[in-house]
């Protein structure tokens, strides 16, 4: 089974480049962020017609984020609780029946947090702290649990051409960082890390001439749960997508199960 994650920044402006996707890779389940559209606005129609089952979670102009499945999902949560005033559509989960069991997917685009002398900084690691206790609670039902997405976080130096000129970003600094280990120390699996040590990227900024230099970071993320990490074969980050026509600022990245 194949589980990849896209921030696509834009459902409306890449559904060419998202068809495309699906029709040459053919992923059992993709998971999408920043689609940027209510729910009504979501191209389902054209996507159930290749195939796939459509769950969003949908915000006018920003956010929102999707689930893509070739097989129907048993149940589907919408939102992070933990905050009954959080109004933005940053979570979505999927179970799903595979042989022997069940998966859990969960699909986030964790807060960017810039500038940190904003309230988006303190909001990101707010959202941070209710992702660990929902994670935390989600990690006692010891089955397959894949949290993946936009992390917009960088976890280490060698995940960022050039780690100095991002120290300090709120993507790069302690306070995230002592987050995202929190996270990580819950018993979760980095799976690209898990297959490889050499520098991937997964995002390059659309200024700068970023994607020729390939100056990129990695910010796009699979974390695994013990049951789902002893299931991973492979990881591939899809950097051709890159240069297809409109493409995003991020590429997908993909993982292989043996589910």
């Amino acid at each position: 089974m194949r589980i990849a994650t896209w921030n696509i920044n834009g459902v409306k402006a890449r559904e060419g480049a998202l068809k495309q996707f699906l029709k040459e890779h053919q992923p059992d389940i993709l998971c999408l962020q920043e689609i940027k559209t209510v729910d009504e606005g979501f191209p389902a129609a054209e996507i159930e017609g290749l195939g796939y089952n459509v769950a969003t979670h949908g915000q006018k102009s920003w956010n929102g984020v999707a689930i893509l499945s070739k097989m129907p999902a048993d149940e589907i949560t919408r939102g992070l609780p933990g905050d009954d005033t959080d109004e933005q559509s940053r979570l979505i989960e999927g179970v799903f029946s595979v042989e022997g069991g069940a998966i859990r997917v969960c699909n986030i685009y964790l807060p960017n947090g810039n500038p940190v002398d904003s309230e988006k900084f303190p909001y990101k690691l707010r959202w941070m702290e209710r992702l660990i206790a929902f994670v935390e609670e989600r990690l006692e039902f010891e089955e397959p649990f894949i949290l993946l997405g936009d992390f917009n976080l960088i976890p280490a130096p060698i995940d960022a051409h050039d780690p100095d000129a991002w120290w300090g970003d709120a993507l790069f600094r302690p306070e995230s960082l002592e987050k995202f280990r929190a996270l990580a120390n819950l018993g979760l699996t980095d799976a690209l890390r898990a297959v490889t040590d050499e520098p991937a990227y997964t995002f390059w900024d659309f200024q700068a001439g970023a994607w020729r230099r390939n100056a990129g970071i990695r910010i796009d993320h699979l974390m695994l749960s013990p049951q789902a990490a002893d299931r991973l074969e492979n990881v591939t980050v899809h950097k051709d997508v890159r240069g297809w026509d409109k493409p995003s600022d991020h590429v997908p990245v993909e993982g292989e199960f043996t589910f």
